[in-house]
């Protein structure tokens, strides 16, 4: 069984190890073991403290292999968006243009700057092992942490967003960050993404404060506007049927999209359900997928079968009672796996 739980300080070696395998593009989560330590801590100071309201709070989590004990995924929260570090993007909007005497009128797409101080939740940080892929893991991962934000709601902020990846190559060359990034900033995307995590102050200094008419760019960078990387496709698919939407605002290096959804309307946390374990069998039980978290702040979460005895009441499996350390008259959240099953 793999089970979704906060990262802890005795995960950074494996968890450097796995981040690194992700290649360019896992922005907000680089291999950097100073990093990753400043990370971790930071997640379970949010994990312990869970404020009255949020103040950016991350939660990173990481999908363990029960019986390996190896550290195969990894996914995060934040939860707001902003504050002395603003979250940036690029706004695409409409431009008129307009001459009477030539009777031409012209619609314009272009790129605005949004410095955004008092932000939305966003969820990201998401890989997972290549080998563990399949099987409902990567629902786990992604879907998992919504029950804790559904169980934990005034914690976060009323609108989620994510920015998916965008199209790179092997190398983390972007064509749309060598039409417009690199000539303001003069280094490579991947050390741009780098340092985007540890002061985004160059951004503020450097990034064009004025619109950009996206037909002014070259071919190739328009084409990547809002496609996302083909390794990030079935991540965006995962959202996409919780209830994510794509918005108007790309990613401001790679032009990836970025996608929200209110919080009470994620699948995931409109519709679970919190009910009483009445029973801890050994199993199998006959019964839908669900994915299925304890309640407490020691958040566990995992992927399978349970049965519906009353309203208020579930049987579990002796497997799953372990993997999400609860007990008979505890309660847990679940959800079907995926939508509409």
């Amino acid at each position: 069984m793999v089970v979704l739980r906060p990262a802890a300080l005795n995960d950074l070696k494996e968890l450097v190890a796995l981040v690194g395998r992700a290649g360019f593009g896992l922005t907000s989560l680089p291999a950097d073991e100073g990093l990753l330590r400043s990370r971790i801590e930071g997640s379970q100071h949010g994990f312990d403290k869970l404020k009255a309201k949020p103040e950016g709070e991350p939660y990173l989590f990481v999908l363990e292999d029960l019986t390996t004990g190896k550290i195969v995924g990894t996914c995060g929260v934040w939860s707001k968006v902003g504050g002395f570090e603003p979250f940036y993007a690029y706004r695409i909007e409409q431009t008129l243009h307009e001459s009477k005497m030539l009777k031409v009128r012209k619609e314009i797409p272009t790129l605005h700057l949004v410095a955004e101080h008092n932000g939305p939740t966003e969820i990201g940080s998401l890989f997972l092992a290549p080998e563990y892929r399949g099987g409902g893991n990567g629902r786990l991962l992604s879907v998992g942490r919504f029950l804790f934000m559904a169980e934990f709601k005034k914690f976060f902020d009323t609108l989620v967003i994510a920015e998916m990846r965008g199209i790179l190559t092997d190398q983390g060359n972007s064509p749309f960050w060598d039409a417009i990034g690199k000539h303001f900033f003069e280094i490579d995307l991947p050390t741009a993404d780098y340092l985007s995590v540890v002061n985004k102050r160059f951004i503020a200094d450097l990034m064009p404060k004025h619109p950009i008419y996206i037909p002014l760019l070259p071919d190739a960078a328009q084409a990547v506007i809002g496609k996302v990387h083909a390794h990030t496709e079935p991540a965006l698919h995962v959202l996409e049927t919780e209830g994510f939407e794509r918005n108007e605002m790309i990613d401001i290096f790679e032009a990836g999209p970025i996608v929200e959804c209110p919080l009470r309307k994620i699948r995931a946390v409109k519709e679970s359900v919190r009910k009483e374990i009445a029973a801890i069998v050994d199993g199998p039980l006959e019964s839908p997928s669900y994915i299925v978290s304890n309640t407490s702040r020691d958040f566990r979460a995992c992927l399978g079968m349970l049965l519906e005895e009353s309203d208020d009441r579930v049987t579990i499996t002796k497997v799953m009672g372990l993997g999400l350390k609860v007990k008979v008259g505890d309660r847990v959240r679940y959800v079907t796996a995926k939508a509409g099953k």
